[in-house]
């Protein structure tokens, strides 16, 4: 597999790597808020110098041929609104799981939308990746919405499949995918 995180234009956004200098814009707009964070299935950086710590793992890790995460730039303030990724690739079976999460102000305004496809197409067009999947918690019903109009079809339900250790809950996972040639 062929080198993996390249830059990618949208008509609002910029997808490229992550860079040292995105940690305060990452830490004011997504990776503090806990919302966002816990719909993302993530913890919260709560200040500046963790983001850095994390930036600096993820920005070794462009070194790899299969490490694929996107910082999600707002091409009109140059801000740093979010992020796209893929969190395991499988390069025997030539797939890869993706997920993406939003700042909370930049929410409902189709940019999670405008980067998934993006990468859809930047995927099926670049890389020998055949297919991409993703899975939104029950709660977390607005991805399910953006997986959907980025051509992503419902594929099933694994029922009380997520658990919440911090409330003992269960949450269902709802898995969306999507084949090359399908878009």
């Amino acid at each position: 597999m062929r080198a993996a995180t390249e830059t990618i234009d949208t008509v609002r956004l910029k997808l490229r790597p992550f860079k040292m200098e995105d940690a305060p814009s990452m830490h004011a707009n997504w990776i503090n808020d806990i919302d966002v964070q816990s719909n993302y299935g993530e913890p919260v950086y709560s200040s500046i110098a963790l983001v850095e710590e994390l930036l600096h793992q993820w920005v070794l890790s462009y070194n790899r041929n299969d490490f694929y995460r996107w910082a999600i730039i707002l091409k009109e303030h140059e801000e740093c609104i979010g992020q796209i990724a893929f969190c395991q690739v499988d390069t025997d079976h030539r797939l890869a799981e993706i997920e993406y999460c939003i700042g909370r102000p930049y929410q409902n305004t189709g940019y999670a939308t405008e980067a998934l496809i993006a990468v859809i197409q930047y995927t099926f067009s670049h890389t020998p990746l055949h297919r991409l999947q993703a899975y939104h918690r029950g709660q977390n019903e607005v991805s399910g919405k953006v997986m959907q109009k980025a051509h992503m079809q419902f594929e099933g339900t694994h029922k009380e499949s997520y658990y919440y250790s911090d409330t003992g809950e269960y949450d269902d996972k709802h898995y969306y995918g999507i084949v090359k040639g399908t878009i």
